[in-house]
């Protein structure tokens, strides 16, 4: 029997929708890939935790452990402690790295699982930070927190130097400073301001392409510290633009969530293969893994077609999770996992399920059903229920 449900429509009324219901088939165990993802992944909150949701982080340590492991098995890396783990919006430092320390913890059983931890400065009283100086010892105390668990670092970008850097020269000299430190190579970490409006003028201008100029000095000053870089500017040109620049050995990692599809699949730009593709370190593979680790590998075995035909439908769905205010993304993410069955609860950390409206939710259940990333159909059908009568929608 075809599964069906009342869903609002753009125009403010109600309307059924039949399901297409499809599921796709589980990926190969030991699938192996032909370029690095990882998976900038959420964390599952505690919704029996006696806390002000809005004040302080209560996390279901279980759960969300339990879905990194879900994601080494798919082949994925994680990148953990990221914004899509809601650092920053209302996860805090000394619960990031009970995070990164769990997470680092359950990749030692998994054999070639890889994580990467964001480092940043945001355990700093924005308000006090008066200096670069003060800029550098934030991010030296996290950068040692993390190097001790044997953690590799992603460099974030800081609101908190966006804020005092009067120049590129003041980002010169911070990032000098900690990748001239780091104990073996890491990803560094640009964030568009449609993301985090604190990042504007990140890299000491609002000139992109002249950002991006003072970025690439920063790692051909230090081409052995830098793995890669992960860039979410939402402009596949900026990104093509700037792996092709690139230092040989070191890597652009996608953070295009509009354009992922194509940038990973690449261009065959130039004799190094590396520069003419993007890895990847995307939140939306947070939300589509099972059809990501696919793609990837048939990508591996030279399917393309196989590739495009998996990820390609994924591309309106990640679209639409990440529209404007982008930075409410992290709903959407949490929400799959809840329609998926990964987590009991759509309560989030920070109470940020509040942050879209019941139409973008009907919107991304019939896009997600499109792109056939219901896991469990109805399940999906039975959960998006809950929350339409949550919403006066019997």
């Amino acid at each position: 029997m075809a599964l069906s449900i009342t869903l609002p429509t753009a125009g403010g009324t109600l309307a059924p929708y039949a399901l297409r219901g499809q599921v796709l088939a589980k990926p190969e165990a030991g699938l192996k890939f032909n370029r690095i993802a990882y998976s900038a992944a959420h964390v599952v909150a505690d919704p029996l935790a006696q806390v002000d949701p809005w004040l302080q982080a209560a996390v279901d340590w279980d759960t969300t452990i339990a879905y990194r492991r879900h994601l080494f098995s798919l082949g994925l890396g994680v990148a953990e402690a990221m914004d899509t783990a809601q650092r920053g919006m209302g996860l805090d430092w000394p619960t990031s790295l009970e995070l990164i320390r769990r997470s680092l913890d359950a990749a030692k059983d998994v054999p070639g699982a890889l994580v990467a931890s964001g480092c940043g400065t945001d355990h700093l009283n924005i308000d006090e930070v008066k200096s670069v100086d003060d800029v550098i010892r934030g991010y030296e105390e996290q950068m040692a927190a993390i190097e001790k668990l044997g953690g590799k670092l992603i460099v974030m970008a800081s609101r908190a130097l966006a804020r005092v850097a009067t120049g590129p020269a003041d980002y010169e000299r911070v990032y000098d400073r900690i990748l001239s430190q780091a104990k073996q190579p890491v990803v560094l970490h640009w964030l568009g301001d449609m993301f985090d409006p604190a990042l504007a003028g990140y890299w000491g201008t609002k000139d992109i392409d002249a950002a991006m100029d003072t970025a690439l000095g920063i790692i051909a000053a230090h081409p052995d510290k830098v793995d890669g870089i992960k860039i979410s500017l939402l402009d596949k040109d900026k990104e093509i633009s700037m792996r092709r620049r690139l230092p040989s050995g070191v890597r652009m990692y996608t953070g295009d969530d509009f354009n992922y599809a194509e940038l990973i699949a690449g261009d065959g730009f130039g004799e190094e293969v590396m520069h003419g593709q993007s890895d990847a370190l995307l939140g939306i593979f947070d939300a589509i893994a099972p059809a990501a680790s696919t793609a990837l590998g048939a990508l591996a075995k030279g399917d393309s077609a196989t590739f495009h035909a998996l990820l390609g439908p994924t591309v309106p769905l990640s679209r639409h999770i990440f529209a404007a205010p982008t930075r409410f993304y992290k709903t959407g993410v949490v929400f799959m996992a809840w329609l998926n069955g990964h987590q009991k609860h759509f309560t989030m950390v920070g109470g940020q399920q509040s942050t879209r409206s019941l139409q973008h939710f009907a919107e991304l259940f019939r896009l997600a059903d499109a792109a056939s990333v219901l896991e469990k159909p109805e399940l999906a059908v039975q959960r998006m229920k809950t929350l339409l009568a949550l919403h006066g929608v019997e």
